[in-house]
């Protein structure tokens, strides 16, 4: 039923964000030739007032069709409801719809956060650090260290809660590069001793584990009905701000994050994760995603949105379009990279599922 229910959301932030151009198009009196939910061959499709509606094999995104790109098109090249025959400002919304709709979608979803499960008010902490993640192959994994343990003590020292139970747990990691540690962790009701010997990366040590916290986040009833809207505005900004900050760091420090990166078979199974856990969890989930796929879009690239803001820039800057084949050359190249970067995220994210691991033998 988890994940069933990530599904569910994924699919609903991809609609959400093909209807935000679908629907830019259609309020501009703009020829719209279809509406679909995935790549590749229907699974179902249904056409009304000439719009071909489809839900398709390959569930990487979604787009919508304009008959511009149609060669039997019924509507001659010069029809004013065509795309590529609206002014700049028309065409520039029609592309920006979908980030703003996944953004507004965030928002929205936060503000629903805050009138159902109640506005953020601290933490409640337990004794020790919990593993949110581990990545494949790193000493965490090897040691047999799982998403969802709890670190309680390192060596004979108990760990206490908190955040400074985890910066305490980092700084010893850190400083015993190369050298094993004795850890005692609980998954359920076992308690498991393991021995965890750091990788040393530049004289620091490193396991490939995400920590945090143990505990729950603590809710409050709203004080009145726009506290909800001010703390969904505080938030929204506040992830924004720091899916931009992790797409700088895999720009910037590509060696060192990449293998952080995920792909839709690790995010639905963290999406299911959290649908066991349900309440705030989901909330959080869906406006996590939706911003992420805001930002990705708007992403100068070939096939993404920021890239037909590109080419629609360059147009602004020359007076006229480029010549079609470059266009073409342009968007078939981000097509093959995109595609390409897909399979291998599929491929690294299902190696890593534990039923993958076995039949490899890890």
């Amino acid at each position: 039923m988890g994940v069933l229910t990530a599904l569910a959301i994924l699919a609903g932030l991809i609609v959400v964000h093909e209807a935000g151009h679908f629907l830019a198009a259609t309020w501009q009196g703009i020829r719209v030739s279809g509406f679909s939910v995935g790549f590749g061959p229907a699974l179902l499709q249904r056409t009304r007032r000439g719009v071909v509606y489809a839900l398709r094999a390959i569930p990487l995104g979604g787009y919508v069709a304009f008959p511009d790109d149609d060669e039997d098109s019924p509507f001659p090249a010069d029809d004013p409801n065509l795309l590529r025959n609206r002014p700049l400002r028309q065409r520039a919304l029609v592309i920006a719809a979908g980030v703003i709709a996944n953004l507004l979608l965030a928002w929205a979803v936060l503000v629903a956060q805050g009138v159902v499960v109640g506005i953020p008010a601290g933490f409640s902490t337990t004794p020790g650090v919990l593993v949110a993640g581990v990545q494949a192959g790193q000493p965490a994994a090897l040691a047999g260290l799982k998403a969802g343990d709890r670190i309680v003590q390192v060596g004979d020292a108990p760990l206490a809660g908190g955040q400074q139970a985890v910066a305490n747990l980092v700084e010893t990691i850190r400083s015993a590069s190369g050298r094993s540690l004795t850890i005692q962790a609980e998954r359920g009701q076992q308690r498991l001793n393991l021995s965890l010997t750091p990788v040393d990366l530049g004289g620091i040590g490193r396991v490939g584990a995400q920590l945090q916290p143990n505990g729950s986040e603590l809710f409050r009833r709203p004080n009145g009905p726009l506290e909800p809207i001010r703390q969904a505005n505080h938030d929204v900004l506040a992830l924004t701000r720091r899916t931009l900050e992790g797409f700088g760091s895999l720009i910037t420090h590509f060696g060192e994050t990449a293998s952080q990166v995920s792909g839709p078979v690790k995010i639905v199974e963290m999406g299911a994760s959290l649908a066991h856990q349900g309440g705030a969890s989901l909330f959080l989930y869906a406006a996590l995603i939706s911003i992420n796929l805001a930002v990705l879009n708007a992403l100068p690239l070939p096939m993404l949105d920021g890239g037909q803001f590109v080419l629609l820039l360059i147009e602004g800057l020359r007076g006229r379009p480029l010549p079609q084949r470059f266009q073409m050359a342009f968007m078939q190249s981000g097509f093959v990279l995109l595609m390409g970067l897909s399979l291998v995220l599929i491929v690294k994210d299902t190696s890593q599922l534990p039923a993958i691991q076995q039949l490899l033998g890890h």
